[in-house]
């Protein structure tokens, strides 16, 4: 009897042959060979694409001993605020964490793939991947939506994880043909981003501790949100702060809203003050 994917099923009425056939670490590899279907970029679209909600934006900084990585928490539809409370970033595995911007719907279905892999991988060598890896397969993922991203649903996400073998935080960024870019210090995707470099480039430093690198990030959001209709800022009203993420030695730990809430608080406030944000020192 053939199985739900194509495959023969046991006559037991087990799991498929090609589940306990062995095969490659890669899982999407797997499914390529025996489910392509459930692959995001094998999917058939319409020649015409309607509007569908979008995520921006997304920055990551580093600092001595990992890296953090925050979203803001807006998703538009054309000129229309689809959904005021979406989540952009997300654990890839112990170490790392990955953000997502543009096509939204896609772009979750992405990372939750991708976390699949990295666990899949992680079991069948009984080791995980290292960072470079890890950003490595991701771009092979991303170069398999291409087709998609031509008709206009593209997925351009930001990775980050902590490396132990050189003790630091590493960011990694992507184009929509699946090119892979390890960037040094900070960066920031999404529509926004433009605006949230200006402010990562003016308020980072190379050694700041984790909740001034925490406030520097959510200070990033604030100026895209200023001038970026497509990315939200914190709705004080609503209780809706940015998604913030650590990552360390000590793996992955996303920053609870009750703590974050009293940095975003204090920003807010100090933007009263000061709407332009803070300045940084000019050097001698």
């Amino acid at each position: 009897m053939p199985s739900a994917r194509g495959g023969a099923e046991p006559a037991n009425g087990g799991l498929p042959r090609s589940f306990m056939a062995a095969g490659t670490s890669s899982f999407t590899e797997f499914l390529g060979d025996h489910a392509p279907d459930l692959l995001p970029g094998r999917r058939q679209v319409p020649g015409t694409v309607v509007d569908v909600p979008h995520g921006t934006t997304i920055v990551s900084a580093t600092f001595p001993g990992g890296v953090i990585m925050a979203g803001d928490r807006r998703a538009t539809m054309g000129n229309v605020i689809a959904q005021r409370d979406i989540e952009k970033v997300f654990p890839a595995d112990e170490h790392s964490c990955v953000g997502i911007a543009g096509t939204a719907g896609l772009a979750v279905e992405l990372v939750r793939l991708f976390q699949v892999e990295l666990e899949h991988y992680e079991k069948i060598e009984g080791t995980p991947l290292s960072v470079d890896g890890k950003a490595n397969r991701l771009a092979t993922m991303i170069r398999g939506n291409l087709g998609l991203a031509m008709q206009g649903l593209a997925v351009v996400p930001l990775f980050a994880g902590y490396d132990d073998e050189v003790e630091t935080g590493r960011i990694f960024s992507y184009d929509i043909t699946g090119g892979r870019y390890e960037e040094h210090e900070f960066h920031a995707v999404g529509s926004g981003s433009s605006f949230a470099r200006g402010s990562l480039k003016k308020l980072y430093r190379d050694d700041l501790s984790e909740d001034e690198a925490v406030a520097v990030c959510v200070h990033a959001l604030y100026d895209a949100a200023d001038d970026d209709s497509a990315t939200g800022g914190p709705d004080m009203a609503r209780r809706i702060y940015p998604v913030v993420a650590v990552c360390t030695a000590q793996g992955y730990r996303r920053i609870p809203d009750d703590v974050l809430g009293d940095v975003v608080t204090s920003i807010v406030a100090g933007r009263q003050e000061r709407p332009g944000g803070p300045t940084a020192p000019l050097g001698a």
